[in-house]
């Protein structure tokens, strides 16, 4: 097999044809013989038996031809890569163009990266926002983390009170019967939480556990249970339990549970220490995209679409790779949300074009520079990488070819250099418009949830799940 030519038939697009000689192509069709001539049945011979002469005398010389055109191609395709030294950027289209006495000329359609330009890519100006710090940012902060080390205690000798999480059992009539979604036991409300349709839990105050009572409540005029809107309603209910949230106090005691500091007060002040981080973060990133976006405009490049299909592709695998570890996967979020393949790629399509834009000028600008990654730049990404996925970094090293890495490195620091040279400009964020105050709408009980779609049988509302810390994601930003 040899690389016949490599010629260049329109921007960004070449043409390879390779020749694969009589032997070597005779050597594959025998080898699919092999293969596919075991399934094959010829009356007068066992299955999978018939010599290959009969089996191409009864359905044509070239029975074979297509496995073994397939059997060729990859190996076929490496060789002439390599010898025309061309870095396709997407799936070759192959052809036949002839196949002969003389052998298999293969053709194969690829594209390759663009030729590129982009002037006065250093100065860039552009504005970075920093949001302050307010106490009540702190404070809230603060908060979180003391309901996360709350505790829930069980509360004797008392009636109910708001705040109380009460374990109900109830039933709902309306005009003396039962109705569907209306019925559930053992369920934990939390009063006060306007959970249910107004005045429900408000009745439960008041109320000792074990005690049976009727509460009396009105559906909602706009309710969307036609047949419940607007109509009085009666749910029998037993009080079985009630519990308390007990919040700790904050104090130095509270300081040294959650955290390595002694006082309240140093907790407090590294807590602001660490948003006012996360805002400073989040600014510099948001400056980074106007960069990019700055870069972008500056790009003179004719991009195959090829390209752009690619890097859409890549985006589905990676969210179905963040589905799988969330217990999904990419079926199952298609067959819920209604959702397509196509559908999925065409909204990944902007962020892909994006991405192949803002990489292609990064590549240029450290190639005019002359950017290079150093043996210890890429250490210290291979060791960046296997820390983040808590993976050896031998095994990182196998999974990543270095080159991929070297690649990296360089963009990162034509990145690092556009944001040297850049005038950055921090402006004062401006003040947000409060919205007009609305009226809350009436709360819905789940009995009418239910109507809208879901199982009408189960209880009213789901039992609130206790809080949850939120889990640190690794959210590497690709430059």
């Amino acid at each position: 097999m040899k690389l016949v030519k490599a010629e260049k038939i329109e921007a960004s697009k070449y043409e390879l044809q390779i020749s694969v000689d009589t032997a070597t192509f005779e050597a594959a069709v025998n080898k699919a013989f092999q293969k596919e001539g075991k399934k094959m049945s010829i009356p007068g011979f066992r299955k999978g038996k018939a010599p290959r002469a009969i089996i191409e005398k009864m359905y044509g010389k070239g029975v074979f031809y297509e496995t073994a055109i397939n059997d060729l191609i990859p190996d076929a395709y490496s060789k002439a890569l390599e010898e025309s030294k061309i870095s396709p950027v997407a799936q070759p289209e192959f052809d036949i163009v002839s196949l002969d006495d003389n052998g298999l000329v293969l053709s194969a359609k690829v594209f390759v990266k663009p030729d590129v330009e982009i002037a006065d890519y250093l100065g860039l100006a552009v504005t970075r926002t920093v949001a302050p710090v307010t106490d009540e940012e702190v404070d809230r902060e603060i908060e979180t983390v003391r309901e996360r080390n709350s505790r829930e205690t069980e509360v004797l000798g008392r009636a109910a009170e708001t705040g109380d999480t009460a374990v109900i059992d109830y039933e709902g009539f309306c005009e003396g019967k039962a109705f569907d979604g209306g019925k559930g036991e053992d369920y934990a409300l939390k009063l006060g939480s306007n959970t249910f349709i107004p005045g429900f839990e408000d009745q439960i105050v008041g109320k000792k556990i074990d005690e049976e009572f009727d509460v009396n409540v009105t559906f909602p005029t706009e309710y969307h249970a036609k047949e419940l809107a607007g109509k009085p309603a009666v749910f029998k209910c037993k009080l079985h339990a009630l519990t308390r949230t007990e919040l700790p106090e904050l104090d130095d005691e509270f300081a040294k549970d959650v955290s390595e500091f002694d006082t309240f007060a140093e907790y407090k002040a590294d807590m602001k220490a660490k948003i006012e981080k996360r805002h400073t973060d989040s600014a510099n990133a948001a400056a980074d995209e106007k960069l990019v976006d700055a870069l972008i405009e500056k790009l003179n490049a004719d991009i195959p679409a090829p390209m752009f299909d690619a890097e859409a592709e890549n985006f589905l695998r990676d969210y179905d790779m963040r589905l799988r570890q969330s217990g999904l996967d990419l079926n199952t979020y298609i067959k819920y949300t209604g959702m397509t393949l196509d559908g999925l790629r065409e909204q990944f399509r902007p962020q892909a074009e994006r991405q192949v834009k803002a990489r292609l000028a990064l590549e240029k600008i450290a190639e005019i520079e002359k950017l290079e990654a150093t043996e210890e730049d890429i250490n210290a990404e291979y060791q960046r990488i296997a820390d983040a996925y808590n993976m050896p970094v031998d095994q990182v090293k196998e999974s990543i070819p270095n080159d991929a890495i070297t690649d990296d490195m360089r963009v990162k620091k034509a990145m690092d250099l556009v944001r040297e040279k850049a005038v950055i400009t921090d402006e004062a964020p401006k003040a947000e418009k409060k919205p007009a105050t609305k009226k809350a709408p009436a709360k819905k009980t789940t009995a009418a949830k239910k109507a809208e779609g879901e199982d009408a049988e189960k209880a009213p509302a789901k039992k609130p799940a206790a809080k949850k810390t939120t889990a640190k994601k690794d959210a590497d930003k690709a430059e």
